[in-house]
Order: structure tokens, then sequence, then C-alpha cells
């Protein structure tokens, strides 16, 4: 059963290969949909202080039932945040809004802020500053593990560049028809795991008709196809859902996609188009 299943950080530290990722889930419905999730078996939980969230996770993870330290979770630092002292206060403030004395792993969010990405400034030192706060809480036990997300090869040179600990993670926008091959053979000769985000592109995967056809073949859903695709490619799989219902879906995978359908899957054309969600800049948009 996939939700048993776990990869191993640099670190030696183990995280569950399929989490639940909580972004545009409200705060008053993230306890509930962590509770729901963790009756399911899962225990990996995705949040940030961007999503508005942390305080309504947190209570989902206190309340589930479950031991704390048999779940797994993740928060992000704002993108906004590239002073070293302004980082040591965000990852204070995440954890007294999750009520949590640690958190799993913590990732910078983006390497630059969001009204500046995929920009021409690449804040290698705001994101040096970042990191060594990170640093200092993984060593304070503040944070288990640290990592990154959305950071291309020159972003994460720079971190290697000037740190003492390795980032253990990179989340990355990931799915069929839009996967960065490059980044992830690179991370993976860092030893840096990729975690993929909105596997089933923000829902626009589910419109595809040649991705329907494949899901038919196989006789499953087409976000357990998306799923089981980042999965095989040694991806951890974070796909986003609040109905109690998807989220047993996305967890049944014991099927797997042939070497040769693998090999026209990551050669899918590829997505131009997130509809509602184009606007963010993850999609490619301008907030």
């Amino acid at each position: 059963m996939i939700l048993n299943e776990t990869y191993t950080l640099s670190n030696g530290i183990a995280i569950p290969k399929l989490g639940l990722g909580t972004w545009f889930i409200e705060d008053n419905k993230a306890a509930q949909a962590v509770r729901d999730a963790v009756d399911l078996g899962y225990r990996h939980i995705d949040t940030a202080q961007a999503y508005g969230n942390e305080a309504g996770v947190g209570e989902g993870v206190r309340s589930c039932g479950v031991q704390r330290d048999d779940i797994y979770v993740t928060t992000k630092l704002a993108a906004e945040v590239k002073s070293y002292k302004e980082a040591v206060a965000s990852i204070d403030d995440s954890l007294v809004t999750m009520g949590l004395d640690y958190a799993d792993l913590m990732i910078i969010h983006s390497p630059q802020p969001w009204m500046e990405f995929a920009g021409d400034d690449r804040y290698h030192e705001g994101n040096l500053e970042a990191w060594r706060a990170l640093e200092e809480a993984l060593a304070a036990g503040k944070l288990r593990a640290i990592g990154v997300s959305n950071f291309e090869r020159g972003d994460i040179e720079n971190i290697l560049g000037g740190c003492s600990v390795k980032p253990m993670v990179n989340q990355v926008l990931a799915h069929i028809s839009n996967t960065p091959f490059d980044l992830i053979d690179y991370c993976e000769e860092q030893g840096i795991l990729v975690e993929a985000y909105s596997p089933v592109g923000h829902g626009e995967l589910l419109k595809n008709p040649a991705i329907q056809e494949y899901a038919a073949k196989y006789g499953v859903s087409v976000p357990q196809l998306c799923i089981r695709y980042v999965l095989q490619l040694g991806l951890l799989a974070l796909p986003k859902t609040a109905n109690p219902a998807h989220m047993k879906n996305n967890a049944e995978l014991d099927f797997e996609i042939s070497a040769t359908d693998m090999e026209a899957l990551k050669t899918m054309e590829t997505i131009k188009d997130y509809g509602e969600a184009s606007v963010f800049p993850v999609y490619g948009g301008k907030l």
C-alpha cells in the first residue's frame, strides 16, 4: 500500500511517498481534511505560511488520534522572507500557529517573492540568509529536515555554495505533460529528493483526452494515473484535496504503468493552459 511506503532523505529521515496537499483548503476546513486523511492512512501533510491554513492543519494533526511522531508535517517559509532575522521569526511563528513543537520539514517556498517570480533577480543573498535560519532551526530540533521549492539549478547551486547542510528536498511543479527532467536529474545527482506538487496539473489533466485514454487502459482514474506517473519517476506526490473520496482514490495505486506507456507520457505535449489557476506565478501567470 503506497501510504505505507517512504523515501529516505539525505539525513536518514523517512518521508512518506504520498502526501496530502492543502493549498486552497480554507483554514476552518483544514483540520477536518487532515483528520479525514489520517483516518484513511495518510501520514504526510503539506501546508505553507502562504496557504493561510497552518492553524487548521496543526489542529488536525493534534486532534487526529495518531501520535505526533507518526505524522510527517511539512510547511514552507513565505517566499517574501529573504532575511535571516525575518526567517528566524517566521519559523517560530509557524510552530506557534500550528501548535506544534517541531515541523518535520520546512522549505523556502520560492527563490523569489511571488510578485517577482521568474524575474531576473534570483535573491541569492536573501536565500542564503533564509537558509542559515533553517539550518539553525534544524540544529535546535525545531525542524527535522529542510529544503526548497520552485528552485532552479542556479538557485540550488547558490545554496550549495554557502551552506553547512544541503537541501534535502526540492518541491516543484511536475506532472504528465510538464516534467522538468533536467532539474530532476540534477537534484538526484545532489541527493535532493524531488517532490511533485500539482501532479494532476491543478485539475486540468482531468480534461485531457489522451490522458483519459491511458487511465481507461489501466482501469483507473486520471488522478491515479497521474500520481502513479510521478511516483514511478522516483518523485514524491502531493495531490491536494479536501474530499475524502478523492483522498481514498488517490491512494489506491496498486497498478504499474508499463515502460512503453511511461515513455509516451514523458513526451506528451506540454500543457499551456491551467485554466483559472493560470494567474498564479507557478503556472506562468503574474499576480
